[in-house]
């Protein structure tokens, strides 16, 4: 199984960590990981997304044209990379800040309130753990639940952060666990 996720939003919300703790998830199941960052001009308020790969074969190239799946963070994000999503592709988007819906009726979709499941957990930058509980349901076989991450959040937090990672993986399991509808 291949899975290629483009994950999109705004600099701040955490799109390129999101990217990295993903592959370092699959890293620690022993799959075949790509996690390609790109920042807009400015890193704070300005554009970010990443491609990340996760597959049971080798990566032949990082580059993804057709993603399986896009995380959408924010509005431009969504209306950028929705149309690149295969058809019967998945398109995952932030209802908390995303006030439209989502063109096309080819794609399944998920909307995700990120703001309300951050506010449960009290973790108000949390957006982007939201994304990856939500995404690690969404997608059986790409990664094997939650715990997966908390190795990934060990390897990617640096050490004076790694005080919020408790609070991280409790994000990541209320949306793993969050009732949410696929259209």
């Amino acid at each position: 199984m291949t899975t290629e996720i483009i994950f999109a939003g705004f600099g701040g919300q955490g799109v390129i960590l999101a990217g990295k703790i993903l592959a370092l998830a699959g890293m620690s199941e022993d799959k075949y990981v790509s996690h390609i960052p790109s920042y807009g001009a400015e890193m704070r308020g300005g554009t970010a997304n990443c491609s990340v790969i996760v597959s049971d074969e080798e990566v032949a190239s990082p580059v993804i044209e057709k993603p399986d799946v896009v995380v959408a963070l924010n509005k431009p994000s969504m209306v950028k990379f929705e149309k690149q999503i295969k058809p019967n592709g998945l398109l995952i988007y932030n209802s908390s800040l995303i006030d439209i819906k989502p063109s096309r009726t080819d794609i399944k979709v998920i909307s995700l309130p990120c703001g309300e499941i951050c506010e449960k957990t009290n973790n108000p930058r949390g957006t982007n753990m939201v994304a990856l509980g939500c995404l690690a349901k969404a997608v059986p076989g790409m990664i094997s639940g939650i715990k997966p991450f908390e190795f990934a959040l060990e390897e990617a937090i640096s050490a004076r952060n790694k005080k919020f990672n408790p609070i991280n993986i409790a994000t990541i399991e209320a949306a793993f666990n969050y009732d949410y509808t696929m259209e």
